[in-house]
């Protein structure tokens, strides 16, 4: 396989049809939704300008904390852009935090889960009660890895019931070989050190790895890879490619959502 062919393995927006207008809906649709619920933005948690978190509230007190980190290959896209994917947690009863973290290549991918673990902290440090995590694409390999030992602190960690992958990426060490890494840094240490699939998890966090049947056969093998190394379950989600498959976080009673918050 050459260079080009390793890259598209890896290449969602090609094989999505009008790929290039979700970027901007999102955006739209997130901006509408700040707009008009109860939150508070750009929560700093460190120093860098891109380490901050949004928290959304619930009528009434909050049930827990749901937490979603989302992707964009640990290079690209914001926190503001998913906004609007808070509020079947919010109708549930739930808070959410929307997780903000530096991007490479300003900072190496390591240190990007280590953001995540800070600002997750954060934010649990402001909403009592239990705790699920969802993440997407890179963000799934981040929700992945807080929910392995070691990561996030011992109290913060007890409190994390369910974590969901979706369109995840667990296994880092395919990326050594894709032009991307040229941003990433990665090197074959830390490939292996952040790759979940390599790891355990905590034995009392229930996992679920989603991915939707339309995704690019890596995304296919990255899910099936974790369900195996972890022993949880994997539902792969018909008719869904890897940019619908977020359309579940707006519904309170979507299989998704069934597996965040139970």
């Amino acid at each position: 396989m050459d260079q080009a062919q390793r890259d598209l393995a890896y290449e969602n927006g090609a094989f999505i049809p009008d790929a290039e207008q979700y970027g901007p809906r999102w955006q739209a649709d997130a901006a509408a939704f700040r707009a008009r619920t109860p939150c508070e933005l750009d929560i700093p948690y460190d120093q860098h300008d891109r380490a901050a978190y949004d928290l959304f509230f619930p009528q009434g007190e909050a049930y827990g904390l749901m937490v979603f980190v989302h992707g964009g290959y640990w290079r690209m896209r914001a926190k503001s852009d998913w906004s609007h994917y808070a509020s079947a947690g919010l109708a549930r009863g739930w808070a959410v935090a929307m997780i903000g973290y530096p991007l490479a290549p300003d900072i190496r991918l390591s240190q990007i889960t280590r953001h995540v673990a800070i600002g997750i902290a954060a934010a649990a440090a402001r909403v009592r009660g239990p705790i699920s995590l969802a993440g997407h694409s890179a963000g799934g390999h981040l929700v992945a890895r807080m929910s392995m030992p070691g990561v996030l602190s011992d109290a913060v960690a007890a409190r994390i019931l369910r974590t969901v992958v979706i369109s995840g990426v667990s296994d880092l060490r395919p990326l050594l070989d894709l032009t991307m890494n040229a941003e990433l840094g990665l090197d074959a240490a830390e490939a292996a050190a952040e790759s979940p699939v390599l790891g355990p998890k905590h034995a009392h966090i229930h996992v679920t790895t989603f991915v939707g049947a339309e995704e690019r056969p890596v995304f296919l093998d990255q899910s099936r890879w974790l369900a195996e190394a972890w022993g949880i379950k994997e539902i792969i989600l018909p008719g869904r490619h890897h940019f619908d498959i977020l359309d579940g976080l707006e519904d309170p009673n979507s299989l998704v959502m069934r597996e965040v918050l139970g």
